[in-house]
C-alpha cells in the first residue's frame, strides 16, 4: 500500500495559523519571558563599486615566481618518502642547479655553497647537517608534513643566510607522476620572526620596517591549479607589547591607602 501524499495547505489554512500564533504571543504580553524590539535593523548595502571607467590591466607589473616550481636533479625520492632524504644534500642540489634561488635583491648571492661545506651529512637520514663548529651550518631542522592533502608527506627546510634572512623551502615527492622525483613547490625569504605550521598552511611571520609595533603575517597554501604552495592571506597585524615590569610578589602589601583618612595605608599580605 503506497503512503498518502500529504495535502498542502492552502493559503487561508496559512493565514488562520498565522493569526493564531500572533494572538498566542499579543496574550503573554507583560508577562515574563516576552518578545522586545531589539531596535532599528540596519539596512543592507551591497559593495560600491569605485572608478568603474578603469582600464583593464593587460599585464602584471611584476611577478614574484610565486609559481615556480622547479625539479631537483641528482635528488631522488627513496620508497620511504621525504624522511629518508638528506635535507644538507637536498639543499646543496638546488643550490648548485639554482644559485639565483638564493639571492637577495639588495646585494650578491649569498655564498651558500661555501657555506653548506661546514655541515656535516649524517647518512641521508633525513636529520639536519651537524657543523664543524656550532652555528656553521645554515640548514636548520627539517620538518614535515601532508601539505598537499595526497597522503605524502612534504619536506620542509629553513635555510639561514646573512642580513637576518631566513629561506623557506617545500618540497613534494611525485609532482610530475614520478614518486622518485622531488620538486620545490615553495620558495621565499625574510627576515623571519617566527614560521608555524596551521593544519597544511605554512605561516610566516615577519618584521615591519615601517609600521612600528606591527607584523607581517603570510599564509601559504596549496594551490591544486598551480600545482604550487601560494600566498593565500597577507594581514598586517598588531604585535602585543612586552611588559618588562616584573609582577608583584604574591603576599606582598602595595603601601596604599583606600579613603579620604589619614591612615598608613598598610597593605595585608
Amino acid at each position: 500500500m503506497r503512503p498518502r501524499a500529504r495535502r498542502p495547505l492552502t493559503v487561508p489554512a496559512l493565514l488562520a495559523g498565522a493569526v493564531a500564533v500572533l494572538a498566542g504571543l499579543l496574550s503573554g504580553c507583560g508577562t515574563a519571558g516576552d518578545l522586545r524590539s531589539a531596535g532599528p535593523t540596519p539596512t543592507a548595502t551591497g559593495p560600491v563599486r569605485l572608478w568603474p571607467d578603469l582600464p583593464p590591466v593587460t599585464a602584471p607589473p611584476y611577478d614574484y615566481g610565486e609559481i615556480d616550481t622547479v625539479a631537483i636533479p641528482g635528488v631522488q625520492v627513496p620508497s620511504g618518502g621525504v624522511r629518508a632524504l638528506d635535507p644538507v644534500a637536498v639543499v646543496r642540489a638546488e643550490a648548485r642547479t639554482y644559485p639565483m634561488s638564493y639571492y637577495h635583491p639588495k646585494g650578491p648571492p649569498e655564498p651558500l655553497t661555501d657555506r653548506l661545506a661546514a655541515c656535516a651529512s649524517r647518512g641521508g637520514k633525513g636529520a639536519a647537517g651537524t657543523a664543524r663548529k656550532p652555528g656553521e651550518c645554515p640548514v636548520l631542522t627539517p620538518y614535515y608534513r601532508d601539505l598537499t592533502g595526497d597522503r605524502r608527506e612534504e619536506l620542509i627546510v629553513g635555510v639561514r643566510l646573512g642580513r637576518q634572512l631566513t629561506e623557506v623551502r617545500v618540497f613534494t615527492p611525485g609532482a610530475q607522476k614520478d614518486p622518485r622525483v622531488l620538486t620545490r613547490i615553495m620558495a621565499t625569504s625574510d627576515q623571519l620572526v617566527s614560521v608555524e605550521l596551521a593544519g597544511r598552511d605554512i605561516i610566516l611571520r615577519s618584521v615591519s620596517a615601517g609600521i612600528p609595533g606591527y607584523e607581517y603575517r603570510t599564509a601559504w597554501s596549496w594551490d591544486e591549479q598551480h600545482q604550487a604552495m601560494l600566498p593565500t592571506r597577507d594581514e598586517i597585524v598588531r604585535v602585543k607589547p612586552r611588559s618588562d615590569k616584573p609582577a608583584p610578589a604574591a603576599g606582598t602589601g602595595t603601601g596604599a591607602g583606600l579613603g579620604g583618612g589619614g591612615g598608613t595605608g598598610a597593605g595585608r599580605p
